[in-house]
């Protein structure tokens, strides 16, 4: 190298190993992207954009992620890759630079009644560890203060050789467990009221069982006719204390029935363990709605609902037991963690206070350890996710976010944005699916997908700054600085529904009359009680109509047309018009193509290897069978019709010889949610979550009740689509309904008739109501956080 003259430094050549600093994607196809070439400059932060359904989630998840997982998966040996869940390789023809990813989606987290925010995160493991040491009295090692292990004991004599002769020595032992054996670790009891169980005047042969599924015609007729424990055709009421406790409570016993070996158990445990022992929600609505009607379930009386036995309870440090530390608000736990000093566990309280630290910065001081995984937000799923990575040691690997500000107050966005800009400047890629203005803006880099959506989509529209993105002419760029003005005539209340007391979870005795026939929007900081005061308090009567953030539980066989009850109408339209039955044009019944038993595609495990799934070469992935397909319906076959988009189906079927006005009032309802994109037979399972909430949305548009209830609506939407849904919350208030709706999204405060602002703060921070009137005074008094985020917003 030559030497350096005065004045001038010397350059130093690029080593090759730092030239790969793009992650490049060539010809991606997934869903609906149409041969898109994008290059995304690694240790910065991209932020892709675009409407609902333009193939955000398609690039960044389906196509980059997906193949990074794949490659991941694929070091690892045959073995272990049998294990894990099968990826196929994304439709792309080149995909160059990719990095380790690590995803954090909306995915809500463990719905099992066993896991908490303290056993889904390191938090409990931490505390148990730190209760074993310095918990007086001594009780145990850590397991003896976790609410999963049971205590258990036993003594045998145990068989061994020991210098060629066998010997036998008798053993015991004793394994001190933290669950407390009432509630085996579950907080709460059950109670079953039997008069639903069974009519009492009826005889099991009689059909005395109200239980699904305990037919007297299958196998649990066989076990009860032959187990000999009691008479079938004798009336329950007259069974002897005996016989009625042995169909309801006896152990499981070995009995024969015609020769077969079964095993007899009484009802109640049989229950318990098919299914008690699952989540409520995840049940099937039957049985759901069985377990409602049946059993009552109560704080445990012998734990308090702590899950604790009474020794793991007992065990304190500074006043303080496992079961308070747990309850209470993370936010103090973290100040109480600061006044434990013990040299001996010095490395371990660092470890905890930074993990409790990160959940307030991140903005969950407010929940606690104790809190069930099930009950959290998937934007709080997400961000209890995030905290794993903040104090992770790894750099270099791609970060995957989806909507990271779903969920927060435009006060809570600014730490978000923070979080991710420091992920960043630890030398990761962080890629971010996004609609927030606050969070495009801090974006070194932008791809914008579009220019709509669907097969309207899928080309990319924009690459560059966000000043460039500013000036474009694409959707995103000329609605980037969109802002709603503060509605100056709000319409007149016409009654008020009334609520007194309101003390679920963190309120304090809310009083406040919600206005009825306008557009009524509930606000506040994350965890304020917003949910607690809408969701605990509204009775849900017939005339309330919620649409919550709950999943929508589907296989890939559920798409929109099934799910919103538009594919019955469709198939009595197809079997009028050609005179057959109209199970035929069913792919789950009896149209389906017999090769793929309806599926489209086929589905091939190859054990150790990666499993593939390749289009149904006899129906070309139409589903249905040729014969099926030779049916019309104003000239187009069933499976042409499952592939339009809603819109285009809107049309068909108002119309022509095709006019269903069933079908054409179902398609109404799912365009103006603004899901006109979508086609009828997409599987559920690709859907985004913003797009499954606005679907459940439109499945109720045609309910019968008064007041709709919806939680944070703008979910997924973008900025072009929230105007839509405001039209759409316009038209239900116009037709006579009361809309309420819980939101964070300025545009939908702005366009209130009336605003409710919980707060002032988070968990038992919040709880008050801080302001109740139209949106203008909200802004003029700028009383509260909403009220100053408002006033910026709207520029006064």
């Amino acid at each position: 190298m030559a030497g350096s003259t005065d004045g001038e430094t010397m350059s130093t050549p690029t080593h090759v190993a730092d030239s790969h600093d793009l992650i490049r994607v060539h010809g991606a196809r997934e869903n609906n992207l149409k041969d898109v070439d994008v290059e995304i400059p690694k240790r910065r932060l991209t932020v892709f954009t675009g409407v609902s359904g333009s193939g955000k989630s398609s690039l960044v998840f389906s196509t980059i992620a997906a193949e990074s997982q794949r490659m991941i998966n694929e070091t690892y040996s045959a073995f272990i890759q049998g294990f894990m869940p099968t990826l196929a390789r994304p439709e792309v023809d080149v995909l160059d630079g990719l990095t380790t990813a690590i995803i954090v989606d909306q995915q809500r987290m463990g719905s099992d009644s066993r896991s908490t925010v303290g056993t889904a995160t390191d938090a409990n493991a931490m505390l148990r560890i730190l209760f074993s040491r310095l918990g007086k009295p001594h009780i145990g090692s850590p397991q003896a203060f976790s609410f999963n292990v049971a205590s258990i004991s036993g003594a045998g004599a145990v068989t061994m050789e020991r210098a060629g002769q066998t010997v036998k020595e008798r053993r015991s032992f004793s394994i001190t467990g933290g669950m407390c054996p009432r509630c085996e670790g579950r907080g709460s009891v059950n109670d079953f009221d039997l008069t639903e169980l069974y009519d009492e005047t009826k005889s099991l042969n009689e059909g005395a069982l109200r239980i699904p599924g305990y037919s007297m015609d299958g196998w649990y007729g066989r076990i009860f006719r032959g187990c000999g424990f009691f008479d079938p055709d004798k009336p329950i009421r007259k069974f002897t204390k005996k016989q009625l406790h042995d169909l309801l409570y006896k152990e499981p016993t070995k009995i024969k029935v015609e020769g077969i070996n079964l095993t007899y158990e009484g009802l109640i445990p049989k229950i318990q363990k098919s299914m008690l022992s699952k989540d409520v929600e995840a049940l099937q609505p039957h049985i759901r709605a069985f377990v409602e009607r049946v059993v009552t379930f109560t704080v445990c009386p012998e734990c308090d609902g702590t899950r604790l036995s009474e020794p793991a309870r007992s065990s304190k440090i500074k006043g303080i037991s496992i079961a308070d530390a747990c309850a209470m608000q993370i936010s103090d736990l973290a100040e109480w963690t600061k006044s434990v000093k013990d040299a001996s566990v010095a490395p371990l309280l660092a470890s905890l206070r930074h993990t409790l630290d990160s959940f307030v910065e991140i903005g969950l001081g407010y929940l606690s350890l104790d809190r069930p995984a099930g009950t959290l937000s998937g934007g709080e799923a997400q961000r209890t996710k995030m905290i794993r990575h903040l104090g992770s040691s790894l750099t270099d690997v791609t970060y995957v976010f989806d909507e990271p500000t779903i969920g927060l107050h435009p006060h809570d966005i600014q730490r978000m944005n923070n979080l991710l800009l420091r992920l960043r400047d630890k030398g990761n890629t962080v890629l971010v699916v996004e609609h927030k203005p606050e969070t495009i803006a801090i974006a070194d880099h932008v791809v914008d997908l579009g220019p709509g959506a669907g097969t309207a989509g899928g080309t990319v529209c924009f690459e560059g700054t966000v000043g460039g993105l500013r000036t474009s002419d694409t959707v995103t760029g000329k609605h980037l600085d969109d802002r709603a003005s503060v509605k100056e005539t709000v319409r007149e209340a016409t009654g008020a529904l009334e609520i007194r007391g309101a003390n679920a979870n963190n309120l304090r005795d809310v009083d406040v009359d919600i206005p009825l026939g306008v557009l009524c929007v509930i606000t506040g900081v994350a965890g304020s009680g917003k949910s607690s005061l809408v969701h605990g308090s509204i009775p849900a009567d017939e005339g309330v109509v919620a649409v919550s953030q709950a999943p929508i539980k589907g296989s890939r066989r559920s798409n929109p047309a099934t799910y919103s009850g538009l594919l019955d109408p469709i198939r009595k339209a197809f079997a009028k018009a050609n005179n057959v039955k109209p199970a035929l044009f069913s792919a789950n019944s009896e149209g389906a193509c017999p090769n793929c038993n309806g599926a489209g595609v086929i589905y091939t495990d190859l054990g150790m290897m990666a499993g593939v799934s390749s289009t149904c070469e006899e129906c070309e992935g139409k589903r249905f069978q040729a014969s099926v397909l030779e049916y019309h319906l104003g000239g187009r076959d069933i499976s042409e019709v499952l592939a339009m988009p809603v819109a285009e189906a809107r049309e068909f079927f108002g119309d022509g010889e095709a006019k269903t006005p069933a079908a054409h009032k179902i398609l109404t309802y799912l365009d103006d949610v603004g899901l006109g994109y979508l086609s009828l037979g997409q599987p559920l399972t690709t859907l985004s979550g913003g797009e499954r909430q606005r679907l459940k949305l439109a499945t109720h548009m045609g309910d019968k009740g008064g007041v709709y209830v919806l939680d944070e609506p703008t979910t997924g939407l973008h900025l072009a689509d929230v105007e839509q849904l405001l039209a759409l919350l316009d038209r239900l208030v116009d037709s006579g309904k009361s809309v309420i709706v819980i939101e964070h999204h300025q545009a939908v405060m702005a366009h209130a008739d009336w605003i409710i602002d919980l707060g002032p703060g988070a968990g038992h921070d919040g709880g008050q109501i801080v302001f109740e009137g139209t949106p203008v005074d909200l802004v003029a008094k700028r009383s509260t956080l909403t009220g100053e985020h408002l006033a910026a917003y709207v520029g006064t």
